[in-house]
């Protein structure tokens, strides 16, 4: 079994180069309304970008967490992905079980997490 998660989004050549640039997937095929990016090797669950008519309104109920080692300077990751369109959401790293992280928005709103440990 594989997993596949699938976003919707309005604009889907903005939410592409975002994030593939903030994951360093590639495009795997495109078909009407519905883009698919996998990692490079293979690895992770593949993301599908659908385009939908209606903007994001609420919270999300699902959301990325984009997982890092104890070590990684997850601040200097936070300004990368600013620099791509995503948007910070918290204005301090927060600890949570030991664990550090950076919730942050996506070109049109949609949160994930930076997280680091």
């Amino acid at each position: 079994m594989e997993i596949s998660l699938n976003l919707d989004c309005n604009d889907v050549d903005r939410m592409e180069a975002f994030w593939c640039g903030a994951l360093g997937y590639r495009r795997r095929g495109a078909i009407g309304s519905y883009r698919s990016f996998e990692s490079p090797d293979g690895s992770g669950p593949r993301l599908i970008l659908q385009q939908v008519p209606e903007v994001k309104v609420a919270k999300n109920r699902l959301h990325f967490d984009l997982d890092h080692a104890a070590d990684f300077d997850i601040e200097a990751e936070a300004d990368r992905l600013v620099a791509l369109g995503a948007q910070r959401l918290t204005g301090v790293v927060e600890e949570f079980a030991g664990a550090s992280f950076i919730v942050m928005a996506d070109p049109e709103g949609n949160e994930f997490c930076v997280c680091r440990g």
